[in-house]
């Protein structure tokens, strides 16, 4: 006989759980009791938001299902956001909730929540376990659920009189649940119909989002791209699918995209989307979308399919296998005039800032680049920082960009950081932060200072909310309304309290030698640069515009 608790630990050693975060409670104390003699490692967070975050990052950086604890009432509702974040980038994580006794369920007990109820809209399913024998079942679907299909997050929730109980029980050896078969193999005849369109088009272009990462066909898509010569496009997500030092990278399509991506994608005649979800922030005006193109649609996701992009060919399926049978039949194409179409927009509108005035964000990013040659994680939080990032570090594998897309979550670059090196710990793991975002998690210092976790941390310091402070130049006159930042404290001495090193940097001169000096440190260490308050992120495309009507940064002064 077993108590609850039991089972559910030697289930998720069952399942290969090597790492936990989370906080204690009264709820889960018969977990914990047992946590604490079992080989999981278990990471203290200070909030149960950030345990969320940490669980999320380490799925990004490993492709593992990443497991997060909390108690019952605040602790589980806390952990809402990252449960919600990880939901919109189809991050696979279980989250595990205690709940007050069964009889108590529904009596507004002492930190009593309705926990199924509030993230139902925010997991790809959830569990009430109110039977002990229900436990192994679970356990193992829960996992299964969050690590196929589109992945996702799944919450389990157990009273805590659950975990008291005892059982004598035989996990299940494999999962078989009724209406949940996600499919696999794309369907031979609409792949056949994608291998023609291919053929026939003379300005293709590949769109890969975060589906080509979760899918682990990064290798597919650049097999494609070789024999085709095809460009690519990535959103936000897709970001290291594909190598943005390659010829045929056109860099980030959509509102923050290079001018390049959004003409091509215009100009183009086929657009083959690859794990997209076809958002606002890629498609800018849906209705001026690639005006001209025929599209084809792969997604493990059904629901993604015609949502809001029609797709002249839709293909469902698992993308690795989807590609490999697309390989199979294409042929190598005579793209060279789209391929100097391209080069021409390329030369005519390169991403590019100004070195007048203080420290310009993108050269740090640049610089930080050029230090590690693409060879490190980089985690960023929510605004102006993380589209930088997006343009100027120069991704080239998958699962280095651990970043909240469709969420956008300030505060998620350092929890997740601290996720991704838990989870990858031979990489370095940068975590790039504005000075708002970063206010939101810090307390998270203390989880790299507790467990001696080597992050590098980098706040882009410009005294403002600074996405937030763009958009009241550019489109509110100037009315700084709650944007310029109040209070902000010394982030040295924060990390000093911590007992993390640290750097201010405030002069061009200085940022080379401060990242240099930060990736050599064995331990974590925190650099504040302070930036220029006023530099903006551009190309821009502005909300409800097409993605041809995007902004270079001369039109956009004049705008303002």
């Amino acid at each position: 006989m077993k108590k609850g608790a039991q089972i559910l630990v030697e289930g998720l050693m069952r399942e290969g759980v090597e790492v936990v975060f989370g906080i204690p409670g009264g709820a889960v104390l018969p977990i914990f009791d047992v946590l604490y003699d079992s080989p999981i490692n278990f990471y203290l967070t200070k909030h149960e938001q950030g345990a969320a975050h940490m669980a999320d990052g380490y799925a990004r950086a490993t492709g593992r299902v990443g497991v997060c604890i909390a108690t019952s009432g605040p602790g589980a509702t806390n952990l809402t956001t990252g449960i919600a974040t990880a939901y919109m980038d189809s991050s696979p994580i279980v989250a595990i909730t205690g709940q007050v006794a069964t009889s108590l369920i529904g009596n507004d007990a002492f930190q009593e929540a309705d926990t199924t109820g509030i993230t139902r809209p925010i997991t790809k399913h959830n569990y009430l376990v109110k039977d002990v024998r229900d436990l192994p079942e679970v356990i193992k679907e829960a996992f299964y659920i969050a690590s196929t299909g589109r992945k996702g997050p799944v919450l389990i929730d157990i009273p805590v009189d659950v975990s008291r109980s005892m059982a004598d029980l035989e996990f299940p050896d494999k999962v078989e649940i009724r209406g949940y078969k996600p499919p696999y193999k794309g369907h031979h005849l609409q792949i056949r119909r994608a291998v023609d369109a291919i053929e026939e088009a003379e300005k293709p272009v590949i769109i890969a989002g975060g589906g080509v990462i979760s899918a682990n066909a990064s290798d597919e898509l650049r097999e494609l791209v070789r024999i085709t010569g095809i460009p690519v496009a990535m959103t936000l997500m897709g970001l290291g699918s594909f190598p943005l030092t390659d010829p045929l990278s056109l860099g980030m399509l959509g509102m923050h995209g290079t001018v390049y991506a959004n003409y091509a994608v215009t100009e183009a005649d086929l657009i083959i989307g690859m794990g997209v979800r076809f958002d606002d922030r890629a498609t800018g005006r849906v209705d001026k979308f690639a005006p001209h193109a025929r599209i084809i649609h792969i997604d493990i996701d059904t629901a993604t399919i015609n949502r809001t992009v029609f797709a002249d060919i839709p293909i469902v399926g698992d993308l690795k296998a989807v590609l490999k049978e697309i390989i199979k039949y294409v042929k190598p194409k005579d793209l060279r005039d789209w391929h100097e179409r391209i080069r021409e927009w390329k030369e005519e509108y390169p991403l590019s800032y100004s070195r007048e005035g203080g420290i310009k964000p993108q050269y740090i990013i640049e610089t930080l680049y050029e230090l590690t040659k693409g060879d490190a994680i980089i985690a960023t939080g929510v605004g102006q920082h993380q589209m930088w990032v997006a343009q100027f570090y120069k991704f080239t594998k998958p699962r280095t960009l651990i970043s909240s897309g469709g969420l956008g979550t300030m505060g998620f670059g350092l929890p997740a950081g601290i996720g991704a090196k838990v989870g990858v710990p031979d990489m370095p793991v940068i975590v790039i932060d504005g000075d708002g975002s970063f206010q939101m998690t810090m307390t998270e210092l203390g989880t790299v200072a507790g467990h001696g976790i080597p992050v590098k941390v980098m706040i882009i310091n410009n005294s403002y909310l600074g996405m937030v402070r763009q958009w009241q130049q550019l489109f509110y006159n100037r009315r700084y309304s709650a944007s310029k930042l109040r209070g902000t404290p010394d982030f040295l001495k924060i990390a000093e309290a911590y007992g993390i090193k640290g750097l201010r940097v405030s002069r061009w001169e200085e940022v080379k030698p401060a990242i240099e000096r930060a990736l050599y440190e064995e331990g974590p260490f925190l650099i504040d640069f302070i930036v220029e308050p006023e530099e903006n992120v551009f190309p821009m495309v502005p909300a409800g515009s097409a993605l041809s009507e995007v902004m270079t940064k001369w039109e956009a002064v004049n705008l303002a």
